[in-house]
């Protein structure tokens, strides 16, 4: 994606929210939803992110959520890649998937927040795979992990 491309979709305000994929070498932090049947995709591997608030950027949401859930602070200038993704349960919206890397010395500050039963730096391979990922975030790593090959 362009650079304009890029700015154009971190400012886009029909995405409904965003979710963020970030990278230690092959690892990429993740957490396990919790268990309750009310919410979206019930005890799964999902990536930090979540709904879009009044008056907020896809990359203010981007912030303040993993804010909210590891407790960290992450630039701005942090992200290298975005693009939409769809999500199908429990009814079809879009949003914005970005990716980066995140420094060790973050990873070490992560204070988890009260959403969700745990957390880990996942090996890509592992999340990519696991049968209780979130199928979407899944299929977007992918897109996003083989892409750096190439």
């Amino acid at each position: 994606m362009s650079r304009n491309g890029f700015a154009a979709l971190l400012e886009d305000r029909s995405l409904i929210g965003a979710k963020v994929a970030l990278f230690r070498g092959e690892t990429i932090l993740c957490y396990q939803r919790d268990d309750f049947a009310h919410i979206p995709d019930p005890g799964r591997w999902d990536l930090p992110g979540g709904l879009r608030e009044p008056g907020e950027t896809i990359l203010d949401c981007a912030l303040r959520e993993v804010q909210e859930e590891f407790g960290i602070h992450l630039s701005p200038q942090g992200f290298d890649y975005a693009s939409r993704f769809l999500k199908y349960e429990p009814q079809r919206i879009e949003g914005a998937f970005l990716a980066g890397q995140i420094p060790q010395e973050l990873v070490d500050a992560i204070v988890f927040g009260d959403e969700g039963q745990c957390w880990e730096m996942m090996p890509v391979a592992r999340f990519l795979s696991h049968p209780f990922g979130v199928r979407e975030l899944q299929a977007s790593v992918a897109l996003f992990w083989d892409g750096l090959d190439g």
